[in-house]
């Protein structure tokens, strides 16, 4: 009985670690934009129209 108890305090450790750095993520700003990260390599590069030195 009491390795039931000690699982499940366990879990809610580890649940409420989990908690607390996906709200800490949020608070940040990781996931403000979803959506540009997946379409960043269709965006065109700048051309550098700087002629090189020789």
């Amino acid at each position: 009985m009491i390795i039931i108890v000690l699982l499940i305090s366990i879990s809610l450790a580890i649940a409420l670690t989990f908690l607390a750095v996906f709200f800490w993520n949020i608070k940040s700003g990781q996931y403000d934009d979803m959506y540009t990260p997946s379409v960043r390599m269709l965006f065109d590069p700048k051309k550098d129209d700087s002629k090189p030195v020789s």
